[in-house]
């Protein structure tokens, strides 16, 4: 029982290993904000999420208790990780507000925020 669980948790910490390199390469190597979001938001979830999930197989096979702490951790990491994303990409289209800068999105409607903004001299004064 102890070779299959340290092959576990061994198996576990290669992957998150992986992960966390090869979004660390991404990170660096990729050109613009869009690309370069998808790199770290993968080695967060499944990266530091590897690790976490290796330490609390590694608390319920080998030493025989559950480990709360790092079950609570994985999940505020896995909730947050798509919610900072989503962020950054809004953040992105806001910023690149140009219609030749926002990628398309192949819909008849297009991205919402690429809409011009109503004109602040037009709104009434209060």
């Amino acid at each position: 029982m102890d070779l299959i669980a340290e092959i576990l948790i061994s198996f576990f910490l290669v992957v998150a290993g992986i992960f966390g390199f090869v979004g660390s390469y991404g990170l660096l190597k990729l050109r613009d904000t869009m690309q370069r979001l998808h790199a770290p938001t993968k080695a967060t979830t499944v990266g530091v999420g590897g690790v976490l999930i290796a330490s609390m197989l590694y608390f319920l096979l080998i030493d025989g208790h559950v480990s709360f702490h790092e079950l609570m951790i994985t999940i505020f990491l896995f909730l947050t990780a798509p919610i900072s994303a989503n962020f950054i990409a809004k953040t992105f289209l806001i910023e690149k507000r140009d219609e030749v800068d926002i990628p398309g999105t192949q819909c008849d409607f297009g991205w919402s925020i690429s809409d011009d903004p109503p004109n602040v001299k037009d709104a009434p004064q209060e």
